[in-house]
């Protein structure tokens, strides 16, 4: 297979990041660009290199998201969960530090240096339910949804906060962003309505 002029294939690496957002350089190879005309854009200031091995154009338009898309990138198999699913959802005013991803026990363990992100580890069946697909910067996003957050929350209350997780029940609650009958079956298929029960049946009955 010829290997097209680097002229070509510069044109050609553009018109991939303007469709796709973000690419990896294994995606590049694969789209028959090589390494050395990803360095060059990169050079020229053409591109920016996000995290080791993700790419995007130098005057691409951010996202307030758009370290979420970056994460979907270099972990394909994660998850968005906890406080960052909490925060995309608009049910928390604190930006976590870190990017809270869930995988599968099995998973391999990504090493990332930026951006910062913390692993959590979910059985299979906690890992397949309750996912929302959102585009951000034309990437997609496996973001966990507001009920099925509330519950993982309970889960991890030790870890964030228990004054975090009624804080959060309580504006999903206001906000109307999921109901108390969904909210209580995650609750039910995690393990922790036991736990959750007392709260939301007060918050529920108030006013």
């Amino acid at each position: 297979m010829p290997i097209p002029p680097t002229s070509t294939q510069r044109e050609h690496a553009l018109s991939l990041l303007q469709r796709r957002g973000m690419m990896r350089l294994r995606e590049f190879d694969e789209a028959g660009v090589m390494a050395t005309t990803v360095s060059r854009l990169e050079r020229d200031g053409a591109i920016v290199r996000l995290a080791r091995g993700l790419y995007q154009l130098a005057d691409a338009a951010l996202d307030q998201q758009h370290t979420l898309a970056e994460v979907a990138k270099l972990i394909p198999k994660g998850v968005v969960c906890l406080t960052s699913a909490l925060a995309f959802h608009g049910l928390t005013d604190q930006l976590p530090a870190r990017v809270w991803v869930a995988l599968d026990r099995k998973d391999w363990r990504p090493r990332i240096a930026y951006p910062p992100v913390r692993i959590v580890r979910f059985p299979a069946q906690q890992l397949s339910v309750g996912v929302e697909r959102h585009l951000i910067e034309d990437i997609p996003v496996s973001i966990f949804g507001a009920a099925k957050t509330i519950a993982d929350l309970f889960r991890y209350r030790r870890t964030v906060g228990e004054a975090v997780v009624i804080e959060a029940l309580r504006e999903t609650l206001r906000q109307r962003k999921a109901t108390p009958a969904d909210i209580a079956t995650f609750a039910q298929q995690a393990g922790v309505w036991k736990a959750m029960q007392p709260y939301l049946t007060t918050l529920t009955s108030d006013g």
